[in-house]
């Protein structure tokens, strides 16, 4: 299988190596294209895969999107015409990805994975939108799970609505913790507090414009405002209904697990 790679950032080395690593059931041979082509070359190096130019006309048996979430669909348009049997993204949002495939690939195999972690992090949760299957889909799959990831189905919809809890809502709730926050000595932590600050560390290692693509994509940071305003002017009756709530919203996800 010849897959081309269009974004060689750290979700698109991932990919090129998970489809190709010793364990892959896929024999899979990469390319890498980028916009930047010092970029596409510095990933293709250390991988024996060649870089093509990103406005070139070269043909794979894949297309795999790499590429920031907005510019999916503007993407599936540029680089369907090259995929012979299939597109996919592993871009993070869903809907438009998704429609874009459709639009512009209805007769190859098209998928969405979105990796719930950052590649530093790996193995994790892959939620996966197959909306065409087929053969090439097939064997992408299966080697993501064969890097010991948990590949589980959803749809469109489904993903891009939980990214407004678990992504925009909580990135929006933990960075603002730590812009309202003051410095304090270690021992002054408490383990919640703890805590938030090791999260906090964690989403402010990455990359600025990753988590500004989340907050443009999703909503959810205006629900997360609300609420600590609700908290903040509530007397201690209404604190008291608000905490009950949130003790019954983990409840609820317990029973769930």
């Amino acid at each position: 299988m010849d897959i081309l790679v269009v974004g060689a950032g750290e979700i698109g080395r991932w990919i090129a190596d998970t489809v190709s690593a010793d364990e892959s059931p896929v024999d899979a041979t990469v390319a890498f294209a980028d916009r930047d082509p010092e970029v596409a070359a510095d990933a293709a190096a250390p991988r024996a895969a060649e870089a093509v130019p990103a406005d070139g006309d070269s043909t794979h048996d894949a297309v795999c999107l790499a590429v920031p979430m907005s510019a999916v669909p503007a993407a599936v348009e540029a680089y369907a015409p090259r995929a012979k049997r299939a597109i996919l993204d592993v871009s993070g949002e869903m809907t438009d990805a998704v429609a874009a495939m459709r639009e512009h690939a209805p007769d190859r195999e098209r998928a969405s994975y979105h990796p719930l972690f950052a590649p530093p992090r790996v193995p994790g949760n892959v939620a996966a939108v197959v909306d065409e299957g087929g053969p090439v889909v097939d064997g992408i799959s299966a080697a993501i799970e064969a890097g010991g990831n948990e590949v589980f189905e959803t749809t469109p919809a489904e993903h891009d609505e939980a990214m407004e809890t678990v992504q925009a809502g909580a990135h929006a709730a933990v960075l603002a913790w730590r812009l309202a926050g003051e410095d304090v000595r270690e021992e002054f932590h408490t383990p919640v507090s703890a805590a938030l600050d090791e999260v906090a560390d964690t989403v402010t290692e990455g990359s600025p414009a990753v988590y500004a693509e989340i907050q443009r994509a999703f909503d959810g940071a205006d629900d997360v405002a609300a609420a600590a305003r609700e908290i903040a002017a509530a007397d201690s009756e209404a604190f008291a209904a608000l905490y009950e709530r949130a003790r019954g919203d983990r409840e609820g996800r317990e029973r769930h697990e």
